[in-house]
């Protein structure tokens, strides 16, 4: 992993967890030629998802904010996991995109994957810079505020 990627990861305190394992008949990534597909990651902390129930009616957007963070966080994990361990390997996050589970009247999806896409260019600089998605959710597996899947860019 690049000096600079770790670094940022340090000053905010963020240790990157072990990369989850699918909990169905899929994989966590896939590469074709010099891009990295990231299945979707949920806001999973110390192995159990941190974050359940609609936004705005369970959730306020503060912890659907930090619910998309976890995702995001996760996304490196996983990320690093399919790159050997080197997120230098990427060239650029191209698109990531985000589902909240909310209730039909809430219409602030954009300001929950904002904890996400703030995290992800912070972490990884201009490479961080990406094009999203932001969409209302009925619901999402195991009762998650949050989930976000992301496309990226890689040296092969």
């Amino acid at each position: 992993m690049s000096e600079a990627i770790e670094g940022r990861l340090k000053e905010k305190g963020i240790t990157l967890p072990a990369a989850a394992a699918p909990a169905a008949n899929y994989v966590p990534f896939a590469i074709s030629g010099n891009i990295l597909y990231l299945s979707g990651q949920l806001p999973m902390e110390s192995g159990k998802v941190a974050v359940t129930g609609l936004v705005g009616r369970d959730v306020d957007v503060a912890v659907a904010q930090r619910a998309a963070e976890l995702c995001a966080i996760n996304i490196l994990a996983q990320a690093k996991a399919a790159l050997d361990g080197d997120l230098g390997r990427v060239r650029r996050v191209l698109k990531l995109n985000g589902f909240v589970a909310s209730v039909p009247e809430f219409t602030e999806q954009h300001l929950v994957i904002n904890g996400a896409s703030n995290l992800i260019a912070d972490i990884l600089g201009d490479a961080g810079k990406h094009a999203r998605a932001a969409v209302g959710m009925a619901a999402l597996p195991f009762n998650a505020s949050v989930e976000i899947d992301a496309i990226i860019e890689i040296e092969a």
